[in-house]
């Protein structure tokens, strides 16, 4: 049985990843004032490019378009995971939280390969 999506709001993947950009919101908000446009930016916008390129991808008109823009957010959540590993090595974050964090990316790039590899079979 193949269920039907109407909206690429009702991807798993897509909720995980927003709740994953609202996490790295939340995580940013006490780095230093003077990565506010380095590395807090970056990670922001690594993260928020994650469910951006899902939602984007769903809504073109190709399976091929839609799996480009798939393979893009699992580049951009590589960027974050880099993004927040360096931001540990230079002490501006917890090992708990990127720990935490970077399951959850884990999680995520589980998801979007899954997907990939669905739209590439069906």
């Amino acid at each position: 049985m193949t269920v039907k999506i109407e909206s690429y709001r009702e991807l798993i993947v897509w909720q995980q990843a927003m709740d994953l950009a609202t996490s790295i919101y939340e995580a940013t908000k006490s780095w230093p004032k003077e990565e506010l446009y380095g590395l807090t930016t970056q990670t922001r916008r690594a993260a928020t490019s994650v469910p951006a390129n899902i939602a984007e991808g769903y809504g073109r008109e190709s399976r091929a378009t839609y799996q480009q823009f798939l393979r893009i957010a699992q580049g951009s959540l590589k960027e974050l995971e880099t993004h927040l590993l360096i931001a540990h090595r230079i002490g501006i974050v917890a090992s708990e939280t990127v720990e935490s964090l970077m399951t959850r990316t884990e999680s995520v790039g589980k998801l979007l390969r899954l997907l990939i590899r669905k739209l590439s079979t069906d």
